[in-house]
């Protein structure tokens, strides 16, 4: 550990030897922390690693089986997270929690209407803290017409509204832009002026380096050490995390390609999801992707990512255009009519954008996950009823292959960490060899060693001629795994960048609008 720098203020939270056990699995063990008034402690570590369990101790939100919890100097059991923002603590979650059909002033006041009423006073407290938090909307606003930088900052809003000095921020950097994740540091470091305390939750090593004062890394449950982020580089911190260098996901080139084995013309859909008279969602999107080859597309979520994504897996009725793929036999199939199932036995892997919800089944076992979307196929289908001998001895083998990290086949999903879960969604995309991967944010939220797995997969897949539709936030990821980008604005595909040109900065500038005006075209 290093000893505390001269600058540090008082010691405002000490965890001191917490370890929490879950069934066949120690998440934290022996633990400590120190954290003084007005920096920005990172916390880093693998998926897996304990942070997410450290932070939910530290909001109330879980309760440690040993080790005790300081405050300011005091000793506190924090029995939730009522008791959490008593004591001054407040966590931002890496997935928003508001309500988009309520205003800004609504979505902060909810849950808060003793501490200052519902009337002019709450008012003006608001409109205090979407100043201090850079909010670029007024209060009246509703949520739903945010960006995800605004609407990041409604979240801060509420914790401060709330009371809370100590600020956790979960993974806040996950789907901002460039430019985005400078407005939020800029954000940090003016309210540490005032005196907040950050908790900075993050994989990013890079940004880690760049905002944070203190860096604390856990690995497998343990602290591993405290650091001043300005005396190593992020390829140390990675050691410290996992044990190996800090991967990059430059990719290779591809031995295969030329045949086109996606066509998609003039797909469009309408927020009604049935191709109605509603606001155009998409409008005119046409592309080719061929084997051997990843397309990225790139955006500021909500400009059609999601949709587009869940119109070419049949999962929305597209309103017109048509959607075409290629099979190994060379024969062009018509998608557009055909529902999911038909479109994963007509060869489309599918690694969804939210893995909670539309990957995995978080209480069934694995080797029943192993089952999904391909219950018509070997090894899970037999000749007239499921194949459960198969499924899991095909588990067992992506659990080997892929580093997932479990007791056993039998273990529930949902008592994996985040990137032992993205990486047998990811194996079970790719075990039945598709011609077509649709992969939606494939390493969101998951750790640097889980990261250069899922990046080395799909490098290999695409050498072999796998054909690539790379949705993701992480411009990096884009820029390093992607053959050609394309720009995603309100719904069209407005500008094509070259990855071995483009820099994170001009394509952020991109999917802003920022070089066409606002305008998108």
């Amino acid at each position: 550990m290093n000893e505390p720098r001269p600058d540090q203020g008082e010691l405002v939270v000490q965890l001191t030897g917490i370890t929490k056990r879950f069934p066949g699995v120690v998440a934290n063990s022996d633990v400590n922390l120190v954290v003084h008034a007005g920096e920005v402690h990172a916390i880093c570590g693998e998926n897996g690693a304990g942070k997410s369990t450290l932070m939910k101790i530290l909001y109330g939100m879980q309760q440690p089986d040993e080790g005790t919890i300081a405050v300011h100097g005091e000793q506190v059991r924090l029995r939730n997270p009522q008791d959490a923002i008593t004591a001054g603590i407040g966590m931002v979650h890496q997935h928003f929690m508001l309500a988009d059909n309520l205003t800004v002033r609504e979505n902060v006041l909810l849950g808060a209407e003793s501490l200052h009423g519902i009337g002019r006073a709450a008012s003006a407290r608001v409109a205090d803290l979407a100043e201090q938090s850079g909010l670029r909307a007024a209060p009246g606003t509703l949520v739903e017409r945010l960006g995800v930088a605004d609407r990041q900052r409604v979240e801060i809003m509420k914790v401060l509204y709330r009371g809370a000095r100590i600020v956790i921020l979960d993974e806040p950097t996950a789907v901002l832009v460039p430019q985005e994740v400078d407005a939020l540091f800029n954000t940090v470091r003016s309210m540490q002026r005032e005196g907040f305390t950050f908790l900075f939750i993050s994989h990013k090593l890079d940004e880690v380096r760049a905002i944070a004062d203190t860096v604390t890394v856990i690995r497998r449950g343990s602290t591993v050490g405290t650091v001043d982020p300005s005396t190593v580089s992020s390829r140390q911190l990675a050691e410290m995390m996992v044990g190996s260098e800090l991967p990059r996901p430059e990719t290779r080139r591809s031995r295969v390609g030329g045949r086109d084995v996606l066509r998609v013309d003039a797909l469009r859909l309408s927020a009604d999801d049935t191709g109605g008279a509603g606001r155009a969602v998409l409008e005119d999107i046409s592309f080719t992707v061929h084997a051997g080859e990843v397309l990225g597309i790139a955006g500021v979520e909500g400009n059609g990512q999601t949709e587009l994504v869940e119109a070419l897996m049949g999962i929305r009725r597209a309103g017109g255009g048509t959607v075409e793929l290629t099979g190994p036999d060379g024969e062009p199939q018509d998608l557009t009519r055909l529902g999911t199932l038909a479109r994963r036995e007509a060869g489309i892997g599918y690694i969804a954008e939210d893995r909670t919800r539309h990957g995995l089944l978080l209480k069934q076992s694995l080797w029943a996950n192993r089952m999904l979307g391909y219950q018509t196929r070997e090894p899970v289908a037999g000749r007239r009823l499921l194949n459960i001998a198969g499924a899991k001895k095909d588990t067992e083998r992506i659990i080997e292959a892929y580093d997932v990290r479990t007791p056993g086949i039998d273990v529930v999903a949902g008592a994996l960490s985040g990137g032992n879960q993205q990486k047998l969604v990811v194996g079970r995309e790719l075990s039945c060899r598709p011609v077509l991967l649709i992969a939606s944010h494939p390493t969101r939220g998951v750790d640097v060693g889980a990261q250069a797995l899922i990046w080395e997969q799909i490098r290999t897949a695409r050498a072999e001629g796998l054909a690539v539709l790379l949705v993701s936030a992480d411009l990096d990821e884009l820029i390093g795994l992607s053959d050609t980008i394309r720009v995603m604005l309100r719904g069209r595909l407005v500008s094509e960048a070259d990855p071995a040109t483009v820099t994170p900065q001009e394509l952020g500038s991109a999917m802003t609008g920022a070089e066409s005006g606002g305008e998108g075209e």
